[in-house]
């Protein structure tokens, strides 16, 4: 024995480790309120204190796996010997029972491989003496239970508890103790939901060791014995579906960590995102789909049973089993039908009755543009072994289907850039492509006030008048003559600023761009954060031609909301390890009214060509700024500094005056103009602007309110169109307002303050230009104080005097 320690023992592995050992736990995702929105990794695993963990688990343990493990010095001699006769019998020919405690088996999942072979168990019984030496029982033992892999990728028994029983440790009862208890000899085969049978015999199993050893009395041990298995796989408890901003900080923190730390290091993600929200943002697009969807009729069941299959409820049952739900949209196959009802078997088993008014919307689908007549019975719609897709509507079922288009909602704080909601399609586990990040569409007339902003910083004035006529310009983004008109196929003539934003009038903003120039105009929007190679250089991009994501439509609407400053949207707050420790806090620019302007810091760096040892490789050095004179020197020089980091807040995009003006007109597109409908939330810090597209391929609301900016689009993947009168006023507004309903309730109305730096006057309507106090007909409006429209002449005033003039 003394030559096999000699031997073996310089080998063995350093048992301190195990004291520092970190258990691979998943990466966690939450909600800004603390709701678990994810929890990502290949091992499910809930780490738990000795202490935590109930003396009944412990004693099913030790019953089950060693119940000498308190007494013994790490091996168990009885068993040892028994296992040597009985691998002997066997003249070596396979594994034998008998021989591994608790601490064998710590010293077989830490540090060995898990090969059959006489050195490797030579190995284990020593670093399993080794192990004892160096660490107490408890500890070794709270090793086993946090390690130990128990089936359908749970480690450890606080994992082990989650899965089948969706409890915590202190929730089991005795026979689930057992039961759990039962795991470790084949956790893959023998558990209670692949192996019931043979799990089950398990369990008795160790319930009567429990029993024999003293460790329960004969009522505990019958009443046990008794329970039934009640075992069934429990995902993680999600309590936030959000897999689209999920996505997002899995890749960035993978991107930060890499894969194996970030899904085994047993970090916590937080988000921006808060759950209410989140949910009614979730909630609107599904109401928004189904709506539009509705109104363009019923395509058809899904698909058709054969009759072979509906002879057998067994086989209806596999078919539903197979047919995922999507969204809020669950299977059902009709088993039955006449003209007043229709009797349908559900995915999980319920009989859903449906009546007429249920389908009265499913008029055939003819085209996107047309339907056929309202069905006068069920029978005109549904068939028997028709599956089709439900949807819970207030009290009951409705029958619905997938919708063929899709939507993308996302809203932001725009004083901070916080995401707070974010949906990027109908269904994730569909379609996992992001269409609030990853989908480039043209906005249409949601661009304009970016047109309108450049104009108004170009000489223009919300009461400069611009003809509303046909143009035809030649348009080298497009390659062609082009030309624009407005979505009513009429012209109105010469239209003010104002009058223009709030009805959407497209050739005004053709003019307004071929007077500004393309370049320039270029130049200014990309100052809302747009990439300047995204905007067309040609006068298409007047009325939203290029190919923007609703995020950056979103971003770019903030500039409108806080007063003119650029945010940055961030839906990752922050990352903490196991210790609750902050590891990655990206760098916010918040709005900051009353910070002063802080310059750029400067960067200092100069590369010396030649480093010490006269290789040309670079070698930066710290460049010192002493008065007018720079000194170089060597960054090791001098200790690093410490304090707090150095404000960032946003930059200004936009001039207040320029802002608030902007402001104003897209109040009045909410008042008078395109947005109307958003006039139910019933609220006056509503601004926003519509948008479609050509062939009304895309429809968008953009808009603010409380401090929320929120985007939504809606329209076909494949670019086709959405049907005749599929305009954003209607088919997107509805689902901003739904959501702006539920994220505006704790948020007072927010009126941007007015800036220094703006003059009221009477104008005249017609012409735009200024009049006299008492001019019958005049209206008020806003201008920069040092853009005054000229003052119309009066036949009737012999003054010449300018009563704007107080200076």
């Amino acid at each position: 024995m003394l030559v096999i320690w000699l031997t073996i023992a310089p080998s063995l592995p350093s048992v301190e480790s195990l004291r520092d050992i970190r258990l691979q736990v998943p990466l966690r995702v939450y909600s800004a309120d603390d709701q678990l929105m994810a929890e990502i990794g290949e091992q499910r695993r809930m780490p738990i204190t000795l202490d935590e963990m109930p003396d009944r688990l412990k004693l099913a343990f030790l019953a089950a796996e060693d119940d000498r493990f308190y007494s013994h010095p790490g091996i168990d001699w009885r068993g040892t010997t028994r296992g040597v006769w009985l691998y002997a019998r066997s003249m070596g020919r396979g594994r034998v029972p008998g021989g591994s405690t608790i601490t064998q088996q710590v010293a077989r999942r830490f540090f060995l491989s898990t090969d059959y072979s006489i050195t490797r168990k030579l190995r284990e019984i020593l670093l399993a003496v080794k192990i004892e030496r160096e660490l107490s029982k408890d500890e070794i033992f709270e090793l086993y239970l946090n390690k130990e892999f128990l089936g359908h990728r749970a480690y450890g028994v606080g994992a082990a508890a989650q899965v089948y029983y969706g409890k915590t440790l202190d929730e089991l009862t005795l026979a689930e103790s057992a039961m759990i208890a039962a795991l470790p000899k084949a956790p893959s085969r023998d558990n209670p939901i692949s192996g019931p049978r043979q799990a089950m015999v398990r369990r008795n199993w160790i319930l009567g060791r429990m029993l024999k050893l003293g460790f329960i009395d004969e009522q505990d041990h019958a009443e046990a014995q008794a329970e039934p298995n009640t075992a069934r796989y429990h995902g993680p408890v999600v309590a936030l579906s959000a897999p689209w901003v999920t996505e997002m900080v899995r890749r960035d923190v993978v991107s930060r960590l890499g894969a194996d730390e970030a899904y085994s290091g047993g970090y916590s993600a937080y988000t921006t995102v808060q759950s209410q929200l989140q949910r009614a943002a979730d909630q609107a697009v599904r109401d928004g789909l189904q709506a539009y969807d509705r109104r363009h009729g019923w395509r058809g069941a899904e698909r058709r049973l054969d009759d072979s299959t509906m002879a057998d409820p067994e086989a209806i049952a596999e078919e539903l089993e197979r047919t995922r739900p999507v969204a809020d949209l669950m299977p059902a196959v009709v088993i039955a039908v006449d003209e007043e009802q229709a009797e349908l078997l559900a995915r999980g088993g319920d009989t859903v009755t449906l009546e007429l008014d249920d389908v009265t919307w499913a008029r055939p689908f003819i085209s996107a543009d047309a339907v056929g007549a309202r069905p006068s019975a069920i029978s005109d719609v549904l068939e028997t072994g028709d599956l089709v897709r439900l949807r819970h509507v207030g009290e009951g079922w409705r029958l619905a289907q997938i919708p063929q288009a899709e939507a993308a909602l996302v809203s932001m704080d725009a004083e901070s850039g916080a995401v707070v909601a974010l949906v990027g399609g109908l269904d994730f586990g569909r379609n996992q492509f992001n269409r609030v990040v990853q989908s480039r569409r043209q906005p249409g007339s949601a661009f304009k006030p970016f047109i309108y902003a450049a104009a108004l910083d170009h000489g223009f004035t919300t009461a400069s008048v611009v003809n509303d006529a046909p143009v035809v310009v030649d348009d080298p983004s497009m390659e062609r003559v082009w030309k624009p008109t407005n979505f009513s196929r009429r012209f109105h003539g010469p239209t003010r600023l104002r009058e223009a934003m709030i009805h959407s009038r497209n050739l005004v903003s053709v003019r307004l761009l071929m007077d500004m120039g393309i370049d320039q105009t270029r130049n200014y929007i990309s100052d809302f954060g747009f990439e300047r190679a995204q905007l067309p250089n040609g006068p298409s991009m007047a009325l939203g031609s290029a190919s923007l994501t609703p995020l950056s439509m979103t971003t770019a609407y903030a500039v409108f909301a806080n007063g003119g400053y650029a945010v940055t949207p961030q839906y990752l707050h922050s990352v903490l390890d196991g210790d609750g420790e902050i590891i990655l806090e990206p760098e916010w620019r918040r709005v900051c009214r009353e910070c002063p302007d802080i310059p750029p810091a400067p960067e200092p760096l100069a590369i010396d060509e030649t480093n010490e040892s006269g290789s040309n490789t670079p070698r930066l050095r710290r460049l010192e700024l002493n008065g007018d004179r720079a000194d170089v020197t060597d960054p090791d020089d001098n200790p690093a500094l410490h304090g707090p980091p150095r404000p960032t807040h946003a930059d200004r995009a936009l001039e207040p005056q320029t802002a608030w003006l902007i402001n104003s007109m897209l109040a009045d597109v909410v008042t008078s103009g395109t947005g109307r409908r958003a006039l139910a939330l019933k609220r006056n810090d509503l601004a926003g602007k519509t948008g479609t597209t050509n062939d009304l391929r895309d429809t968008w609301f953009a808009g603010y309110g409380g401090g929320l900016v929120t985007t939504v689009w809606l329209g076909m993947d494949d670019n086709e169109t959405l049907g005749r009168q599929e305009q954003g006023g209607r088919t997107a507004l509805p689902l901003w307002v739904d959501f702006m309903a539920v994220a505006l309730q704790e948020r007072p109305e927010y009126r941007q303050p007015m800036p220094v730096g703006l003059a009221q006057a009477l104008i005249n309507p017609e012409t735009g230009r200024r009049v006299r106090p008492g001019t019958s007909g005049a209206i008020e409006e806003w201008f920069h104080a040092d853009n005054l429209p000229p003052l119309e002449e009066s036949a009737d005033s012999g003054n010449d005097a300018d009563p704007y003039d107080i200076f």
